[in-house]
């Protein structure tokens, strides 16, 4: 408990800085409701921090109604770091250089969203509204995420000029790649777990995730020996809880984590 907040304090901490340091003071912008708030700082004297956490009130509100408690405290979290981290940091660049400002800011937040994602929790902002719309539609999170960037981005260019636009979508697409090297940026996953304690991983993950799980029995080609095969789908954010409940039941259990592109049926959508 204590790792996961130092991490999400720091991770926080982090992303602020990217933006004071290499994004804002080239007019450098990052994705979804970040951007808009930071668009509102670049044509009024109101400080970044401010706007930020002002947009991300009404999203945090309904996230935590709709979306699960400890992802949505995490979430909280972060989003008064950053906002904090916002108002206190310099906003003075470390380079010249635009394109350098762009793709360091960009992998700098990448690093800061990635290790927020892994320890259940996010920024806020965007992957509130997209986990929102998910579950009243079945539209592709893909398409979603492209088009609220794809905004930002033309906003950027019809604002400021079309290179500071071109420097705003490498820079997205820096945070992106970053995200993907350390977490996943997949919605939902498959996790195939073989164990010999098929029943006690079975009751911890049940115990504590909303999650169906099918079991099988298998038999090791060479040893014949018997174990437990689980599957079960799970969101992106329930990831590193998944790893912590398999490794405490069975470290010695084999798991295989896959990429879901979708699911028919019946799947519970909350965190």
């Amino acid at each position: 408990m204590f790792i996961r907040l130092l991490v999400i304090i720091f991770s926080s901490i982090l992303i602020a800085f990217s933006w004071n340091s290499f994004l804002l003071p080239h007019k450098v912008l990052s994705s979804g409701v970040a951007g808009i708030g930071m668009i509102i700082s670049l044509l009024t004297p109101i400080n970044t921090g401010y706007i930020n956490f002002a947009l991300n009130i009404p999203l945090l509100v309904l996230g935590f109604v709709k979306l699960g408690k400890k992802f949505m405290m995490n979430t909280i979290l972060s989003v008064v770091v950053i906002s904090g981290a916002l108002l206190y940091l310099p906003v003075k660049p470390l380079s010249t250089d635009p394109i350098l400002s762009a793709v360091f800011g960009g992998v700098l937040a990448g690093i800061g969203i990635g290790l927020i994602f892994r320890f259940s929790g996010s920024t806020g902002g965007l992957d509130i509204i997209i986990f929102l719309l998910a579950r009243k539609k079945e539209t592709p999170l893909g398409t979603l995420t492209f088009t609220l960037n794809a905004i930002i981005i033309l906003i950027s260019g019809f604002l400021f000029t079309w290179d500071i636009a071109l420097y705003t979508m490498l820079s997205i697409y820096v945070t992106g790649k970053v995200i993907d090297m350390i977490h996943t940026s997949h919605l939902k996953l498959t996790v195939m777990i073989i164990t010999n304690k098929g029943e006690e991983v079975k009751r911890n993950l049940i115990s504590r995730l909303v999650r169906g799980i099918t079991i099988v029995d298998g038999e090791g080609a060479y040893t014949k020996e018997k174990r437990k095969v689980l599957f079960m789908i799970i969101s992106r954010y329930q990831l590193s809880e998944v790893k912590k409940i398999i490794r405490e039941s069975d470290p010695g259990a084999f798991v295989n984590i896959m990429e879901t592109l979708d699911v028919m049926g019946s799947f519970h959508r909350d965190l």
